[in-house]
């Protein structure tokens, strides 16, 4: 089984503001878009490295095999990769 990284969501200015956790870049940029951030860059945790997706999410109807607390409309995310960027200094 693979380890579980850590990625930091940085803003605009390049602060840091959030930490995700997945096992690939993907699953923490679809947990952020879930939120509704849509420009999303995620810097890996202890390299320079930081993914550039763009998120979206929008309103569908929860699964046939959802819990019966489920709300009937859910926010399903979807996440596109731009790219990756190396920093020069962190």
């Amino acid at each position: 089984m693979r380890e579980k990284r850590n990625f930091a969501l940085r803003d605009a200015a390049g602060n840091e503001v959030g930490i995700y956790t997945g096992i690939a870049p993907r699953q923490a940029a679809l947990k952020v878009a879930s939120r509704g951030v849509k420009d999303i860059r995620l810097r890996e945790r202890g390299t320079k490295k930081v993914h550039i997706y763009q998120g979206n999410r929008r309103k569908v109807k929860k699964p046939k095999n959802a819990p019966a607390w489920m709300p009937d409309k859910i926010w399903k995310p979807t996440v596109k990769k731009i790219g990756v960027e190396r920093l020069e200094k962190i």
